[in-house]
């Protein structure tokens, strides 16, 4: 049986393509926690190789270091992670994700039309949001945020 701590940073690092320097940022964010031994060098354990990997996809989602260490201080620490561990991350993640592409589906829907108060085109500004009545919901672009015009003005719905 091997040790639970035995890996090098340079076998991390091979194993998982990152940088060094990088593995040591991510222990200095807390999303790894590898042990010292005698001589003072890291020394990391097998699942550690996954937690990387992990890391390195959710960024590529667009999740922050915050919010991939906090999913990653739900995984217990001293063994590698079951499947079961990784599922209820992945839901948690799911969800998140599935609200973006909401979102990004909006927006790539209605990016010929509606940006900022409501539209691109100042003749049908007068039809969306007259008199910047948008402004009154709040900043950002209202109409792509999800609210909705209050006039009688039929509105394509976003």
């Amino acid at each position: 049986m091997t040790k639970p701590y035995g890996l090098s940073i340079g076998y991390l690092a091979e194993r998982t393509g990152l940088s060094v320097s990088a593995i040591r940022y991510y222990e200095t964010e807390g999303l790894i926690h590898p042990e010292r031994n005698a001589g003072g060098q890291r020394r990391f354990q097998r699942a550690d190789i996954r937690r990387l990997s992990f890391v390195m996809i959710a960024q590529q989602f667009g999740f922050s270091i915050a919010q991939i260490r906090a999913e990653l201080d739900t995984l217990p620490q001293g063994r590698a992670p079951t499947k079961a561990d990784w599922a209820r991350i992945s839901r948690a993640f799911r969800a998140e994700l599935d609200s973006r592409i909401e979102t990004l589906t909006k927006l790539r829907d209605n990016l010929d039309g509606c940006i900022g108060c409501g539209c691109l085109s100042l003749d049908s500004c007068a039809l969306y949001n007259p008199a910047d009545r948008a402004r009154q919901k709040g900043a950002g672009p209202r109409y792509l945020m999800g609210d909705s015009p209050d006039t009688g003005a039929r509105v394509r719905s976003l």
